[in-house]
């Protein structure tokens, strides 16, 4: 499908499996937001053709254009857009069945909270309501829009915990537009590499992103997106800005330190030092 953007055309053919979790990854302005949209139906592409599970969303040589309301889709932003008038589980039943509010809210861990209007709740509980807003009416996809921008580091690694549970619950595939490398190593299977409007890079995070070439002495801090034991050594894949770096680390080194540790890593005498932040 494709679509123009100013003087940017988006022009992508991408496919996703049942249940497989996917990252867009990019530079501002290249189109992955649009992407969302056209998706959930809130951007009508020029041509091409969206099939979900079989069902024609869209396609233009037939003519067809699914409304928004019958695509089921759940989509997040970093702007929840939660009722600020009513309270968490009225926000929720109003957006599904209410039959499985509670079901939800446990999951969650925000069954205390249900009777709070938004304004009393951290933005990471207020992104935790607005994913099960997203779930609660069962939809066939699940469309993220760097929902956890906002938060800190605490609070975000947090609500990524609760959005592995709602994929092992529900089985859904999801699509996530994220800037952030440790969030697209913990929620994605595979990314896609969007720049000025086209896939230039696909595949798992791991084989995409890594770069192990480091050498002279440096000094630099960087997030753990992923811990591999290798016989009896520690290989830890940092997240450094938007570059990825690998490190050998001895147990000592690793003692405490987990994913989505933040840490310096240094030299001495051209040896790496783990240092915990």
């Amino acid at each position: 499908m494709h679509t123009p953007q100013g003087l940017q055309w988006l022009d992508v053919d991408l496919a996703i499996g049942k249940g497989e979790n996917v990252s867009v990854f990019g530079e501002s302005g290249a189109g992955k937001t649009t992407l969302l949209r056209m998706l959930a139906g809130l951007t009508r592409p020029d041509e091409g053709q969206i099939c979900v599970d079989g069902e024609i969303w869209f396609d233009s040589r037939r003519k067809i254009n699914l409304p928004v309301q019958k695509r089921r889709v759940g989509f997040i932003s970093q702007e929840n857009s939660l009722f600020p008038n009513m309270t968490v589980r009225q926000n929720l039943e109003y957006a599904g069945t209410g039959s499985n509010v509670d079901e939800w809210l446990g999951l969650m861990g925000l069954k205390g909270l249900a009777s709070q209007r938004p304004d009393k709740l951290s933005g990471g509980q207020k992104q935790r309501v607005a994913l099960i807003r997203a779930l609660v009416h069962e939809p066939r996809i699940l469309l993220m829009d760097e929902p956890l921008s906002d938060l800190d580091v605490t609070a975000r690694l947090g609500v990524q915990d609760e959005i592995v549970k709602a994929y092992r619950k529900t089985g859904l595939a999801t699509i996530l537009v994220s800037h952030d490398l440790s969030e697209v190593f913990k929620l994605s299977q595979k990314v896609f590499i969007l720049e000025q409007g086209r896939v230039i890079k696909s595949g798992k995070p791991q084989d995409v992103f890594v770069n192990a070439d480091v050498s002279g002495k440096f000094k630099f801090s960087g997030q753990i997106v992923e811990i591999h034991k290798d016989g009896v050594l520690n290989i830890l894949t940092l997240a450094i800005g938007n570059q990825i770096a690998k490190v050998v680390a001895s147990d000592e080194e690793i003692t405490g330190l987990g994913v989505g540790s933040r840490v310096i890593v240094a030299s001495k005498a051209f040896n790496p030092l783990i240092l915990k932040v």
